[in-house]
């Protein structure tokens, strides 16, 4: 009979059964592996990560949730530092680069996989959600500014739609090497933002 666990063993066993399918759905891909193959890498018995996570989907939303919590700090710290809307948005969304270039399988693993969002992992949508949030909240507060006009939501999605198509192409090696991947971001967010500025005539 299994001895019970400390709530601190259980949080650690958690946390490293996390690490382990982080990389092996990097790897992998989601159906890459199985629970098996899981407890083997962990060097436990093929039960074990039963007695933590109901199957793999659910250790999937639980990475994914610690991935994107994690996102979030990092680009609320950003957020924090001195400045206007418009250097704190900056300083945002350059934490967004950094983060995706130094965690590629992360980022991947956020961004390239999809669950189900109709309540089954509350903790994944939580942290999605604050991720979100997180993403664009510089928005309203440069509209507030007068450094740009227009619809908030509309214009989170227009710049999100820039940052990850151009760390997209980034990550995946097909950015023309003698063009830098920032030059290019620095051009697009500043011909948009220029389009959406209140006083950019017709």
């Amino acid at each position: 009979m299994p001895r019970t666990l400390s709530t601190a063993e259980v949080a650690d066993f958690r946390e490293k059964l996390c690490d382990v399918a982080a990389r092996m759905f990097a790897e992998r891909g989601k159906d890459g592996f199985t629970m098996r193959e899981l407890a083997s890498e962990l060097g436990v018995s093929p039960m074990t990560p039963y007695r933590y996570f109901h199957d793999k989907d659910e250790i999937l939303a639980a990475v994914r949730a610690r991935i994107f919590l994690q996102f979030a700090v990092t680009l609320e710290q950003a957020y924090g530092a001195p400045g206007d809307a418009g250097e704190r948005g900056q300083a945002a969304g350059e934490a967004y680069v950094r983060f995706a270039l130094e965690n590629p399988a992360s980022y991947k693993l956020m961004f390239d996989m999809s669950q189900p969002e109709d309540g089954k992992y509350p903790e994944l949508a939580q942290a999605a959600a604050r991720a979100r949030k997180t993403m664009t909240r510089h928005i309203p507060a440069m509209i507030e500014a007068g450094m740009l006009q227009g619809d908030p939501e509309v214009i989170g999605h227009v710049f999100w739609v820039i940052l990850h198509g151009v760390v997209t192409l980034q990550l995946a090696g097909k950015l023309d090497p003698e063009c830098d991947m920032r030059t290019i971001l620095d051009a697009a967010f500043s011909a948009v933002t220029k389009g959406l500025h209140p006083e950019t005539k017709c």
